[in-house]
């Protein structure tokens, strides 16, 4: 049931970013602009930005076949749409089904896993998992090159369109519910603002790529201002037991630390994404294909080494990888603050898997002690705010760099440098920033516990968020 819901869900996530490399393709084809074309990849991230915060109350209304059948059907419905689209119009909408039905697999299963599998198993299974959330994203632009080369932008949908079609077959045959379904209403309220705030925040963040910052600060700032009133609503609506997502999760120190570090690790790689893709290139001249297989060999490492790593896990605790994880991530980061024009492709190469292989140390036993320090009946919930994170500090992670790089190479060209030195000590520029930000990865790691005992454990700073 595990292995299904995983090859769901790495389908599902790894459209995310599969038409990152289509962009050309699809402004020749369609007729737009860069800056429209790019709304089909904001689009699928504002959606999930902004329908994952309830899926936390959904996944405990319905049941788990009911959950699947709902994310995979949005999807394939979505997918189907966007390969047949006729306007950019139409994939616009398809690209947001889509995104409605990946907003639903993900934490449906993180959840599913934490009721069924024992918590001495939770490591390795976990190190499934991380083939489907971290890898499909690395994986998407690659993928999305190779195919490219053989068709249109509409091969992309029709490739992937059968494969969903069989794993979601596959999974109503064989899917059983775990749990049960718990009645109660919803708040449309929390609805409202959950939708507004995290998709204003990331659509703000999103904004600042184009060089509109004064706007794109004024819709972020709105944005943390409503996500502020859905605090305060759910914090009320905890009293009367009905929260549409539930902070007390926040009460526990071990997923609170977790939250952290998966934070700022989401920032970095997200990042790193977005920079070299942009550095091989724009800078170096490779095409789409090249690049794709050149960052290919890091996401297949991290994703073969995910179940290597749950079983080390279980068998050691979290510290002994967390540790040499975050410190990998954080010098693979500061090797790419030393790229130039003539960097030698092994090494790129080099740095690129190091900071694979350490993010897969990390992210697999940071998601099991994280959710496995909580009490089964917040699963849903922590997961759902877990995946919401990650979206959220996606966008800033890629707003982040993408305004750095920009603004350091604009004040260079100013200056009289030529366009491609200017461009690229913009990018180093901004790994600089991202591996002074995987500093606090480092910090953080050193306060995890090798395990979380799987009770919902309290522990002694937890006082401090008593208040939630």
């Amino acid at each position: 049931m595990i292995r299904l819901l995983v090859l769901a869900t790495f389908v599902v996530i790894l459209n995310e970013t599969i038409l990152i490399n289509a962009i050309p393709r699809l402004m020749r084809a369609l007729s737009i602009t860069e800056q429209t074309a790019q709304w089909l990849s904001t689009a699928f991230m504002l959606t999930m930005a902004a329908v994952i915060p309830i899926t936390g109350w959904f996944l405990q209304r319905v049941s788990t076949r009911t959950a699947y059948a709902t994310a995979m059907g949005l999807f394939l419905l979505g997918t189907a749409l966007a390969a047949v689209a006729p306007s950019f119009e139409v994939l616009l909408g398809a690209r947001i089904v889509q995104a409605s039905g990946t907003a639903v697999m993900m934490p449906l299963l993180m959840t599913t896993l934490m009721q069924v599998v024992p918590q001495a198993q939770r490591g390795r299974v976990m190190g499934n998992v991380t083939l489907a959330i971290s890898v499909a994203p690395a994986m998407g632009p690659a993928v999305s090159g190779v195919i490219l080369q053989f068709g249109s932008w509409r091969l992309l949908f029709a490739v992937v369109l059968p494969i969903a079609a069989l794993i979601a077959w596959r999974g109503l045959k064989q899917l059983q519910n775990v749990g049960e379904p718990q009645a109660g209403t919803i708040d449309w309220f929390s609805v409202a603002t959950a939708a507004i705030g995290f998709g204003g925040l990331v659509y703000g963040l999103s904004r600042f790529e184009g060089g509109d910052t004064g706007v794109a600060a004024a819709i972020v700032a709105a944005g943390l201002t409503t996500i502020a009133v859905f605090v305060l609503r759910q914090l009320s609506l905890q009293k009367r037991g009905t929260p549409l997502m539930d902070l007390r999760t926040l009460r526990h120190r071990t997923y609170a630390v977790a939250l952290v570090l998966m934070a700022v690790a989401f920032m970095a790689m997200l990042g790193s994404m977005i920079l070299l893709p942009l550095y091989l290139q724009n800078l170096r001249g490779l095409n789409e294909l090249q690049a794709g297989l050149l960052v290919m060999p890091g996401g297949l490492a991290m994703g073969l080494l995910g179940p290597v790593v749950g079983r080390l896990f279980d068998r050691f605790g979290g510290r002994v990888l967390v540790i040499p994880g975050a410190v990998g991530i954080t010098l693979a980061l500061a090797g790419f603050t030393q790229i130039t024009m003539t960097t030698p492709y092994w090494q790129l190469l080099g740095l690129h898997a190091l900071l694979m292989v350490s993010l897969a140390a990390t992210f697999t036993p940071v998601f099991t002690l994280g959710l496995g320090s909580l009490p089964p009946h917040l699963y849903s919930y922590g997961s759902s705010i877990l995946s919401t994170l990650q979206q959220v500090f996606a966008a800033i992670g890629t707003a982040l760099v993408i305004t750095v790089m920009s603004a350091r190479a604009d004040a260079l060209r100013s200056t009289g440098t030529t366009e491609a030195l200017a461009a690229l000590d913009g990018m180093r520029l901004a790994f600089v920033i991202s591996a002074v930000l995987s500093v606090a990865v480092v910090v953080t790691a050193l306060l995890l516990p090798a395990r979380a005992n799987g009770t919902g454990e309290t522990e002694g700073s937890d006082r401090m968020t008593a208040h939630l």
